[in-house]
């Protein structure tokens, strides 16, 4: 069973591989015929490179800290935010906060879960 996830795992960290550098491709050919990039286009190639530490790191690890999607995440809304520019009505605008708030959130517990001042530290084994 352990084989069988093994490979399960190694198979789908190879589509997502392949799909991200096939994304990143379409993307400068659409910048390239465009003749423009935009801050969408920035923060899009972003997220991909995220995407593609997101697979090195759990190649390495294998196991994904909860950082690298909180960054992805952060990223993917300041790309939504941008994309929506002053076309957004307010009920999106109360979702948008509250995606922030929830990411924001989830920072601060991580950094606090780290932190020495609170006493969760774990004590290392020697």
């Amino acid at each position: 069973m352990e084989k069988i996830t093994k490979y399960l795992q190694l198979t789908l960290l190879s589509i997502i591989l392949l799909s991200t550098v096939i994304a990143v491709g379409i993307e400068i050919r659409t910048m390239f015929i465009n003749q423009s990039v935009t801050l969408a286009d920035l923060l899009l190639m972003f997220l991909y490179l995220e995407v593609l530490a997101m697979v090195r790191v759990f190649w390495d690890q294998q196991s994904i800290s909860i950082t690298l999607p909180l960054l992805i995440a952060i990223t993917a809304l300041a790309r939504f935010i941008i994309l929506q520019g002053k076309e957004m009505n307010p009920s999106g605008l109360v979702y948008e906060a509250v995606a922030i708030l929830l990411i924001a959130g989830a920072i601060v517990v991580l950094r606090l879960r780290h932190s020495e001042k609170l006493g969760l530290k774990k004590n290392k084994k020697r």
